[in-house]
């Protein structure tokens, strides 16, 4: 079964997705080796994720598309031997940063989740400008891809109030951390975004088993708790 066709399952306690991890070794400023990656999918397991996509960072000032998918492959080929069963399902994917004419590069849609057109992007972390999403609308449009902004809660105190339904009218899918979730103080806030259409996508953006390890499971048993009652939040 595709990624696209599992996402599109309603969520449910043994059929958990993690849609954005740093799991990958030695890729970037997640995991460091494949002993740590695979500490990171045993507890995934453990928490009864099924599915994973491995989403590194991509740096367009540290390296091509081509130049990253040949460390990405790289990496993947260290860790898939050392792959235990039962482990998660694994799709390789990357987590793009924004950059000025990212529409324009070649090989760019080369970094969707493999066998789908879901790109994952990152965007910058202050307000956006109206050619900066221009450019986002131009990259759908042009490249002919899904983009999914990545944690779309750490952008919000910089924009205008409303973006998120402008974006997702024009087509732009949103993830959310799952921290914003389990975190006490922006709890309320996730669920009202979640009961107006304006998450559509988990992930746990896990680098570690220190301080930012897999942490879906909870996320996914609050929205379970709460979702008889999001109406009421509206």
């Amino acid at each position: 079964m595709g990624m696209e066709s599992v996402l599109k399952r309603r969520p449910q306690r043994n059929k958990m997705i993690d849609f954005h991890t740093h799991i990958l070794p030695e890729m970037d400023d997640g995991s460091k080796s494949v002993a740590e990656s695979l500490t990171m999918l045993r507890e995934e397991s453990r928490q009864g994720i099924e599915t994973i996509v491995l989403t590194p960072h991509f740096y367009a000032d540290e390296n091509s598309p081509r130049q990253f998918l040949k460390r990405r492959e790289e990496a993947w080929q260290k860790l898939k031997p050392n792959l235990e069963p039962g482990m998660p399902r694994l799709y390789l994917g990357a987590e793009v940063q924004y950059f000025e004419g990212i529409g324009q590069v070649d090989g760019i849609s080369d970094l969707c989740i493999e066998g789908t057109r879901l790109f994952l992007l990152e965007m910058p972390f202050r307000k956006w400008s109206d050619r900066m999403l221009s450019n986002v609308l131009e990259l759908k449009e042009q490249e002919n891809v899904q983009v999914v902004l990545a944690h779309i809660e750490r952008y919000l105190s910089w924009q205008p109030k409303g973006i998120c339904q402008e974006l997702i009218h024009c087509g732009i899918h949103m993830q959310s951390n799952a921290s914003f979730f389990n975190n006490w103080k922006t709890r309320h806030k996730a669920m009202k975004m979640l009961a107006r259409g304006e998450i559509h996508i988990l992930g746990s953006d896990c680098h570690n088993m220190a301080d930012r390890p897999p942490n879906l499971e909870r996320a996914y048993e609050l929205i379970g708790h709460h979702v008889s009652n999001l109406h009421e939040m509206l």
